[in-house]
């Protein structure tokens, strides 16, 4: 097993490159870049002003009719020159690409183009907003959906399946933000109980409150955001669950062992469960990275939730380069990583599964 990790780990490089590589040629081919932007914010302003600061000189600023550049007229040429070596874009593609993966094998991430911060505190200061918010979705939707899908499956076609079917598909039904809207005005004072903030991973006194009221108001933050969030993963993975189980315990070594006399419980879960697992471990990675950094997008911005998420989003409308590439890159990384989990997982749940053999 541990030779497979490590061919894992190392085709994760190669494929790291690769994603990286496809995003920057489409980031650098759609338009409205910082260089872009930066022209069209001082067309039109006096020579003196914030021109003069990055120039270091107002007389970069012309009035003439000519056009130097893609959406530059009445700018001067040197000017053009200037913004762009200030964002980096005086060098080739290419190596503007190799610079920023070098950068990247250390962490590197560089400073944001606007928010005149280094992106790896940037990141660091939203990762425990996106980690909160798709560890506990995951933790609560794996805890509670596969014994109910379990149960369910068991009890198919009763009363308790048919009902509870409805619920989750009603729940299902319903966007997670939209829901969490509902919470908003139910429980956080929109209009009936303000019980919960409206805002914020911790409360402003965070500090100065004892470990155990710590750990409370952590939850009590988290209570509506994660209960939005639930909904939708929950219904998705009881469903599965049950399907998966009802699929296996149709197949004949199933009906071999309970001709041999083995207790239900036993089939159940010690024939039926590693099998019928199987396939719900595998879309654990997607649906961290899902809720972790997509999915909690409309969540993030409802309860100021201040995440990866909504920084991502955030650097992609403003063509912030530095940030969405950092975004991706985390994002990409951590996704790699659990898919090797799941795989280790996947031995956990039924040892018979042996990495190894496919190479041997």
């Amino acid at each position: 097993m541990l030779a497979y990790i490590i061919r894992r780990l190392l085709l994760m490089i190669p494929t790291l490159i690769g994603i990286m590589v496809i995003n920057f040629v489409v980031v650098q081919a759609a338009p409205g870049g910082p260089v872009e932007q930066t022209i069209a914010a001082f067309k039109g302003r006096d020579s003196g002003g914030s021109m003069a600061r990055i120039t270091g000189s107002g007389d970069l600023v012309g009035n003439t009719s000519q056009e130097p550049g893609k959406g530059a007229r009445g700018l001067r040429p040197e000017l053009i020159e200037e913004i762009k070596r200030m964002y980096g874009f005086d060098k080739p593609p290419v190596e503007r690409f190799w610079m920023m993966m070098k950068s990247y094998a250390t962490f590197d991430f560089g400073k944001s183009f606007f928010k005149e911060r280094q992106v790896l505190d940037l990141v660091i200061d939203k990762l425990p907003v996106s980690i909160s918010l798709g560890l506990w979705t995951l933790l609560i939707s794996y805890g509670v959906s596969i014994p109910l899908g379990i149960y369910k499956a068991v009890r198919d076609g009763t009363r308790f399946d048919v009902w509870s079917s409805s619920v989750i598909i009603i729940g299902y039904a319903i966007p997670s933000f939209l829901f969490a809207v509902l919470l908003i005005v139910l429980f956080a004072g929109g209009s009936y109980w303000q019980w919960f903030p409206l805002r914020g991973l911790v409360s402003n006194d965070f500090a100065t409150l004892s470990l155990g009221g710590k750990i409370l108001d952590y939850l009590w933050h988290m209570a509506l955001p994660i209960t939005a969030l639930v909904l939708g993963s929950f219904a998705t993975l009881a469903l599965l669950t049950k399907n998966s189980f009802i699929e296996e315990i149709g197949k004949q070594y199933v009906l071999t062992a309970r001709s041999k006399g083995i207790t239900e419980n036993r089939v159940l879960y010690r024939h039926v469960f590693r099998n019928a697992m199987l396939l719900v471990i595998a879309g654990f990675p997607a649906s961290f990275i899902a809720i972790m950094f997509t999915g909690s997008l409309l969540i993030e911005t409802i309860f100021s939730l201040d995440g990866l998420g909504l920084l991502g989003f955030e650097a992609a409308v403003s063509r912030d380069y530095p940030v969405m590439f950092a975004t991706l890159y985390v994002t990409t990384l951590i996704g790699l990583l659990l898919h090797l989990l799941g795989d280790i997982m996947y031995t956990v749940v039924d040892p018979r599964i042996d990495f190894e053999g496919r190479h041997g």
